[in-house]
């Protein structure tokens, strides 16, 4: 009797118990769905999901702790993409792509003319149009034309005196077409060793070219950013060009000629590299060449290499003869004409 009354209080005490815990239990799993339902529209997880989320949460941990910024991205740190090598060769400056261009001494004048390098101002880019009369269009303001092509007339804010002229098509427009760099350098720094077609893509590509002055541009005549530059505005723009020009190219420089680009492009050191254009280094058009002249490196009156640009006197010989020169660069036009065969400066001698 006494151990059934002892069974009945337990079991009744077990059912207490037994009630208590599941009240508790309800309890909690109320307060938790609640909080749940207000976790900002919260959608619970899978348990795929949640064991994800967590290995991406351990995994960006552990790369935090142990990897550069670079690894934490995927990319090595010695690694460059293409489109960042892209970013890198258009930041290039001027002053730095000097560094990149090959320096040499000057090769032979021997065989160099003007019809070395093609046909003057022959239509390379199809258009239908001269050359010439694509630069003056490009370069000239306010201009007047004769059909689709043909120049008239215009005005030059001229960049290598600084000065507007008033250009009318015919003798004495006092505009010429300079190439930046001078065919008789590129001969010397190259190009004398070119396809005839290489030669008369860089005498008609318009990177090359500049509408100037014309009385500027013979007192340039052939002459290196060592031995003659435009006015101090322009002559960071000047030499950056002819850098551009030498790099699509590949023509060197000698190495005075590179310090005289470094000094003047160290005025402007941020400067870019200016955009080499679509012009292929190949002209598909250019004819077939000439035969090479005789002129020799040496000889006596190497400047008679420009002979037949002085419209009086086949070489300069024949100019002393008739009592003209020596010719100095910056003071005499017809310097321009001849082969500064030392580079004194003064030609004829």
């Amino acid at each position: 009797m006494r151990h059934e009354r002892r069974s009945a209080i337990a079991a009744s005490l077990l059912a207490v118990v037994l009630a208590a815990c599941n009240q508790a239990s309800g309890t909690s799993s109320g307060t938790s769905s609640g909080t749940s339902a207000g976790a900002a529209d919260s959608v619970p997880l899978s348990t795929s999901q949640a064991q994800s989320e967590s290995s991406a949460r351990s995994a960006h941990h552990t790369d935090n702790q142990t990897n550069s910024p670079a690894q934490r991205h995927g990319v090595a740190g010695d690694v460059t993409t293409a489109a960042e090598a892209a970013r890198a060769a258009s930041a290039l400056t001027a002053y730095k792509a000097v560094d990149t261009l090959k320096t040499s001494t000057w090769l032979s004048h021997a065989g160099y003319s003007r019809s070395q390098f093609g046909k003057a101002w022959i239509d390379v880019d199809g258009n239908h149009c001269d050359t010439r009369d694509d630069i003056l269009a490009r370069d000239l303001r306010s201009i007047s034309r004769a059909g689709a092509c043909k120049v008239l007339s215009g005005t030059l804010p001229d960049p290598y005196t600084g000065q507007t002229i008033y250009y009318v098509r015919g003798n004495g427009s006092g505009v010429d077409i300079d190439h930046v760099v001078a065919l008789s350098n590129a001969w010397e720094t190259g190009a004398a060793v070119w396809a005839y077609s290489k030669r008369a893509a860089l005498a008609n590509d318009p990177a090359n070219l500049l509408a100037v002055d014309a009385s500027a541009n013979r007192q340039k005549g052939d002459a290196d950013a060592g031995a003659w530059l435009p006015q101090r505005s322009y002559q960071c723009a000047y030499v950056a060009r002819q850098v551009m020009v030498k790099r699509k190219y590949q023509l060197f420089v000698t190495s005075d000629e590179k310090s005289a680009m470094k000094r003047v492009l160290s005025r402007c050191s941020s400067m870019r590299l200016p955009n080499p254009g679509s012009q292929p280094t190949t002209a598909a058009n250019a004819g077939t060449p000439p035969l090479s002249s005789s002129t020799a490196v040496g000889d006596t009156n190497a400047s008679t290499a420009h002979a037949g640009l002085d419209p009086r006197f086949s070489s300069c010989a024949k100019a002393k003869a008739a009592g003209y020169g020596p010719y100095v660069r910056g003071r005499d036009s017809e310097y321009a004409w001849y082969r500064d065969g030392d580079r004194d400066g003064i030609d004829c001698e």
